[in-house]
């Protein structure tokens, strides 16, 4: 019975806890902080512009509605004359087609603003990696610089005392 016991027990599931703000992507820890300040800039931008364009939207969407039921019974009763209606039909098919490119346009708004967001913090974390790697080169170049500075130095400076040992013997 023991062995039952023990073959039905689930497998033990290890969960790692990292400190507070160090986030896992990648086989590489990053700090996360808050945003930065172009995705403050975007947000308070493209939030209020995605949402008015939204709300006109809905306003042109029920002005076409409030227009079609107002227009419907006049061209009931004014059916012989095609010229109104087809104008009228053709005002509220704009109306339909403007509704649906503002809210369109309000959503494209709105899914460039996550995107942006998302896409630019792995391009900051690019930048940084870049950084670090520049600064290292920059770093092994301006050493090795100083290196070859020394030794034209030295060189100079025995050039100096030969010439001088040289003269001394004349």
């Amino acid at each position: 019975m023991a062995e039952i016991r023990d073959r039905n027990q689930p497998h033990q599931q290890y969960r790692y806890e990292y400190p507070a703000g160090v986030v896992y992507r990648g086989g590489k820890h990053y700090h996360s902080s808050g945003p930065s300040t172009s995705q403050v800039l975007a947000v308070l931008t493209l939030v209020p512009v995605g949402g008015t364009l939204l709300a006109l939207s809905g306003l042109t969407l029920a002005g076409t509605v409030i227009g079609l039921l107002v227009a419907t019974p006049l061209f009931l009763i004014f059916s012989p004359i095609l010229v109104p209606a087809i104008i009228a039909i053709s005002t509220a098919m704009m109306g339909f087609l403007l509704s649906g490119a503002l809210g369109l346009t309000g959503l494209s708004s709105l899914n460039y603003l996550f995107n942006r967001m998302m896409g630019t913090e792995q391009a900051r974390r690019r930048m940084q990696d870049m950084a670090g790697y520049v600064g290292a080169t920059t770093k092994e170049v301006g050493a090795k610089t100083k290196e070859v500075g020394e030794k034209i130095e030295s060189k100079a400076h025995e050039g100096q005392v030969t010439t001088a040992t040289s003269t001394a013997r004349a």
